[in-house]
């Protein structure tokens, strides 16, 4: 595993900077917080977007299949009109009446399952997760929080305590356990399930053998800090189960899967054939607009309620709401699922094509538009792994595409662009993937001699 907090980062003196950009960088560094982090080895300098482009200040544009905050787009400009109409009208929170805020929950629930019919307005993914936290904590009556053993949950001193992603520095709850997924354990889908909820129920039996108890199991169902290990779908199903079944809550953390990411479902969770009990949801439901939520079952909503307070002043703002409910009228009058489907299928096509050409394509997974793809062969040590995919993807960077990388061992190229990206995007992506493939010494053929294929 590594130990860099951000491996696809810029480094001093890794890579010369026009002067223009090296200025800018002195200047971030005299006054930003040092835990500031720069993408890439040459840092992008952004001054405008629009929809699957970055454009920086020479007008050079930019490819983005990374960022999946801008769900429909940077910039979209139906979202952005109607976030500039509320907030010329006015900008208000929920101690208020305000039909809109109303209107939108009646909407946002109706996409759920039957029986997630509550919803709290939070401003980000991490207010969400933290929230939800509480409200499990407190139905269950329970402490322990089960995870994945590389998962991400967001920034708050609650959820980074339950996020192991975060590095060794950032101490974990005492209370949190995590779990290996069948995947990078190298479990055969076959056995998938069983191993899932064994591990779950291992979990269970430490916590309650130390008298902590379960409040819940906390889950993104593409598992994208893990490394986007999605399948078989509903391996999670027994775990879940087992969760429930020893006192504690099923919270799906939607902020990355949610809103159609996955395609061929409006959340991710429904891929696994599972209802959870709260559902926890962030930036892309506001197209990147501060909005967050927590939608839930009806009993554990009223239970919170009944005991503690939960409001504040941005969360719910009518501005936000606003912007919400743009991009879910987009979301469903432009098909924006169906087109994620269709053009994840087309990546899919595309990027096994080309592993059948280039021996540094080890593996490719996805759910809709959320791709993780291994860079380097098996025999290859993990270090060099993942020297190759960050090759990979500054090399892209250099081409004009953005992606990332993610895992334990940061060797999968994370590929998760805008749902609004069409067939001539994916055809440029996969013709810039190509070229890094080329470009990118190093693989190791099966011969074991070197060079790309």
């Amino acid at each position: 595993m590594s130990t860099d907090l951000m491996p696809n980062r810029y480094r001093p003196g890794e890579s010369d900077l026009p002067a223009r950009e090296a200025e800018l960088i002195a200047r971030r560094d005299a006054v930003l917080g040092a835990s500031y982090r720069l993408q890439y080895r040459r840092p992008v300098h952004f001054v405008r977007g629009e929809g699957m482009w970055l454009y920086d200040p020479d007008g050079r544009a930019y490819l983005d299949f990374y960022n999946n905050v801008p769900s429909l787009g940077h910039c979209h400009p139906e979202v952005n009109a109607a976030m500039a109409e509320q907030a010329a009208r006015i900008s208000a929170n929920t101690r208020y009446l305000e039909p809109r805020l109303v209107n939108y929950a009646e909407r946002l629930v109706d996409t759920f399952p039957e029986g997630l019919d509550r919803v709290v307005f939070t401003c980000t993914g991490s207010e969400s997760n933290d929230l939800a936290l509480r409200i499990a904590r407190l139905v269950s009556g329970g402490e322990g929080v089960i995870v994945s053993s590389y998962a991400y949950h967001g920034t708050s001193a609650a959820v980074a305590a339950v996020s192991p992603n975060l590095g060794d520095a950032v101490k974990l709850s005492p209370f949190v356990r995590m779990v290996p997924l069948p995947g990078p354990a190298g479990v055969p889908e076959s056995q998938a399930a069983d191993f899932f909820e064994a591990q779950i129920r291992s979990a269970i039996s430490d916590l309650n053998r130390r008298g902590i108890g379960v409040a819940a199991l906390l889950i993104d169902s593409i598992f994208s800090s893990d490394g986007v290990w999605v399948d078989p779908p509903g391996f999670v199903a027994g775990g879940a189960a087992a969760a429930r079944d020893a006192g504690g809550l099923v919270i799906a953390d939607e902020v990355q899967p949610g809103f159609g990411r996955t395609g061929a479902h409006m959340w991710g969770f429904e891929r696994h054939g599972i209802v959870p009990d709260l559902v926890t949801l962030g930036k892309p439901m506001g197209n990147g607009f501060p909005i967050g939520a927590v939608v839930g079952r009806k009993a554990p909503m009223e239970r919170f309620g009944a005991t503690a307070r939960y409001s504040n002043t941005f969360a719910g703002n009518t501005v936000g709401i606003a912007t919400a409910d743009a991009v879910l009228t987009i979301l469903q009058r432009d098909h924006i699922p169906e087109n994620a489907l269709a053009m994840s299928l087309r990546l899919r096509a595309g990027l096994t094509e080309m592993a059948k050409q280039h021996t540094g394509v080890r593996a490719i997974r996805n759910a809709g538009l959320f791709f993780g793809v291994d860079i380097g062969s098996e025999g290859i040590p993990a270090p060099l792994r993942r020297a190759m995919a960050l090759d990979v993807v500054n090399a892209m960077r250099d081409d004009g595409v953005l992606i990332s990388t993610t895992g334990a061992n940061e060797d999968a190229l994370k590929v998760r662009p805008p749902l609004v990206c069409k067939a001539e995007h994916v055809d440029l992506f996969l013709a810039a993937m190509k070229r890094a493939l080329i470009k990118v010494a190093g693989y190791t053929k099966p011969d074991g001699l070197c060079g790309a294929t």
